[in-house]
């Protein structure tokens, strides 16, 4: 036997004698051990409610400890706590205030058999001050290291081997998210909701998508999006082909019309996607001088930033007679050659050389060289995969010390807290009743496009308006008949409809809302002169623009009878045709309502035998064949249908959504814009 096997058995010998006995050791000879199950230290508090504990009635409970070990296997003297950290912690704490000894006897346990994890475990798993995040750990920890299954770890610390299994699955979670989990940055649900898949990558991608939206509902979403369309907007925003070049899969059905296959790659799409977005919005900002630019897969809602405009360019009298020589020049070359198909090279360089000019001098509005060096700019992708930019923004730090009041606060309000959709239960028999977060939704899309048409339609709106000042000046308690808050308050609708910021009814609303931004003064003291100069149409078209603004027709949890009914009223006498601006989808409808549902729509739709082909599949195949037999129908839900009342009733007729809606011009007379 050689020197080394007879220091092993020396040392096992020792260990084996020690095992189980009850020692007083010195305080200065107890270091914790790094194999305890908690990670999440003692708060202060705790270390000084058992000190004072200690001071008064002693230890009342052994420590468990094992000999510290050198390399070599030699005992250092020195022992590590397994069970009994807080108390050692308490301990030190009265030694350094002197009020027991560094060498105090502690009395404590030997345990050199019994797994330090196991056994640490052990005492904080029937406690209910142990961190969650630290038993998802341990348990984990004894899977991997022993291989035991989740029926032995149950059978040891006597929970149910599910319970383990969701344990199990907890500690799989990324170690970034399960950090800011323990620093309590994410709720238990938001974890489990992020535990629905064990890709790593995902669930960090996920996170910092949804910085501004992290429901479990919708974080569970994110999570189990599988394949990408190739017609999603992030599909075409970066191009199948750019897709394929940086190593992605495409899923092609051979027997089907897949509308171009699936994107197997969910984070490298992504990645691509918010690569090339704030590689974007970083050009935009450098080129046009912004101070800070961000790109955005999704519109963040809750950004709280305030919004400047561009404002009129006061040109000199030399640039408005080159624009317009250049301007008249540019129409007589067109007019010249218009019956030519092939333009002689000089004639083409001309025409080229005269919209350089024309765009170096810009649409006459700017915004001022102070709000550029202040402000900032969005870009963010739409829901057909090009992209919106948001210029103008600015920071709280970087508003000027005495802002301007807002006229109107838009989407900063408050909404009604709606309820958080759940796993869909199991398939009931029939027509189910809608969920209040799928009815919340659809009427959002309602309410838009109600703030849409009535900003179209000034009589109507000006009929809205009398309406609800009649209610509250003559009846008491009348003015929840009514939709319009008259406050001037803007609801956000983004709390109740994810994407809605991009829908059409909220995009021409916002860019009737900077049409109009850009010609109102930028003081706000000269906001008077500039509505007196207006004329009757388009004093008339700005009245209807923000009365539309307090639509608010939303039906979430709170019971608003009178509201809804006369939200159907209004949707009547305007002839809201909600065709215009919602379609059924899987991502819209579809996918969030029962296969009875699904087969309503289409036998509603197209007929008996559609609903027929496809009655028998699962429910997400269902909902995608569903799609294409509804996107060209116009078939709405009832939710958004209008009654048959027209708006001639009240004596106009309802507005042509072709031309679209009045917008204001210089000298103070409506035009109508062209959408």
């Amino acid at each position: 036997m050689n020197a080394h096997s007879h220091i092993e058995t020396a040392v096992t010998a020792a260990v084996a004698i020690e095992n189980g006995s009850v020692l007083d050791i010195p305080l200065n000879k107890l270091k914790a051990s790094p194999k305890n199950a908690r990670k999440v230290p003692h708060t202060q508090a705790a270390i000084e409610a058992r000190a004072a504990s200690i001071a008064a009635k002693g230890v009342l409970q052994p420590l468990v400890v094992e000999p510290e070990l050198r390399e070599d296997g030699a005992a250092t003297g020195a022992y590590l706590v397994t069970i009994g950290e807080g108390r050692r912690q308490a301990l030190r704490l009265l030694a350094s205030r002197k009020r027991i000894k560094k060498t105090h006897p502690v009395r404590c346990v030997v345990d050199t058999v019994n797994d330090p994890l196991e056994i640490s475990l052990d005492e904080n798993v029937s406690r209910n001050d142990m961190h969650p995040a630290d038993q998802f750990d341990a348990f984990r920890d004894l899977t991997e290291r022993k291989g035991w299954g989740a029926e032995e770890i149950g059978a040891r610390f006597g929970v149910s081997a599910q319970v383990v299994r969701q344990r199990l699955r907890l500690g799989a979670v990324s170690p970034k998210l399960m950090a800011i989990y323990r620093e309590d940055g994410l709720t238990l649900d938001q974890l489990m909701a992020f535990a629905v898949s064990e890709d790593h990558e995902r669930q960090e991608q996920v996170f910092e998508q949804l910085a501004h939206n992290r429901q479990p509902y919708a974080i569970r979403r994110a999570m189990t999006q599988a394949k990408v369309p190739a017609d999603d907007r992030r599909a075409i925003f970066v191009g199948v082909e750019a897709y394929a070049e940086a190593g992605g899969t495409i899923l092609r059905d051979l027997f089907t019309e897949d509308r171009g296959g699936w994107l197997e790659d969910v984070v490298l799409l992504d990645r691509l996607a918010a690569e090339k977005i704030v590689a974007l919005a970083e050009g935009i900002g450098k080129a046009e001088g912004w101070k800070w630019a961000e790109g955005h897969l999704d519109y963040p809602s809750a950004h709280g930033l305030a919004r400047v405009y561009p404002r009129k360019v006061e040109r000199t009298p030399e640039q408005q007679a080159e624009i317009e020589a250049v301007s008249a020049e540019y129409d007589v070359l067109v007019e010249q050659w218009s019956h030519v198909e092939d333009l002689p090279s000089e004639v083409e360089a001309r025409l080229k050389e005269i919209d350089a000019k024309l765009d170096a001098f810009g649409d006459g509005y700017a915004f001022d060289p102070d709000e550029i060096a202040r402000g900032g700019v969005f870009v963010v992708l739409t829901q057909d995969g090009t992209t919106r930019i948001e210029r103008g923004l600015i920071r709280a730090e970087d508003a000027k010390s005495d802002p301007e009041p807002e006229a109107v606060e838009e989407g900063d309000a408050p909404s009604e807290t709606s309820p958080v959709e759940t796993d869909e239960p199991e398939e009931p028999e029939g027509l189910a009743p809608l969920s209040d977060r799928l009815v919340a939704d659809l009427s959002a899309h309602r309410t838009a496009a109600l703030r849409d048409a009535l900003a179209a339609n000034p009589d109507i709106a000006l009929l809205a308006t009398v309406h609800a000042m009649v209610l509250r000046a003559f009846y008491a308690g009348a003015p929840n008949a009514t939709c319009l808050d008259l406050r001037l308050i803007s609801t956000s609708l983004a709390r109740e409809a994810e994407g809605i910021e991009d829908s059409p009814a909220e995009r021409r609303i916002a860019e009737r809302h900077e049409a109009w931004a850009r010609q109102l003064p930028g003081e706000a003291g000269a906001a008077w002169a500039f509505v007196v100069a207006l004329d009757g149409d388009s004093r008339a078209s700005l009245l209807a623009h923000c009365v539309a603004l307090s639509v608010h027709a939303v039906r979430g949890w709170e019971r608003r009878p009178g509201v809804w009914d006369h939200a159907d009223t209004l949707a009547t006498a305007l002839a809201l045709d909600m065709t215009g601006y919602w379609t059924p989808t899987v991502r819209s409808y579809l996918g969030r309502v029962t296969k009875a549902r699904i087969g309503e729509a289409v036998r509603e739709a197209v007929g008996e035998e559609a609903a027929e082909r496809i009655a028998g599949l699962k429910k997400p195949e269902m909902a995608q064949a569903a799609e294409p037999l509804l996107s060209q129908t116009g078939w709405l839900p009832p939710v958004l249908r209008t009654g048959t009342g027209s708006a001639s009733a009240v004596g106009d007729q309802p507005a042509d959504h072709d031309d679209g809606p009045g917008e204001p011009v210089e000298g103070g007379s409506a035009v109508i814009a062209a959408e």
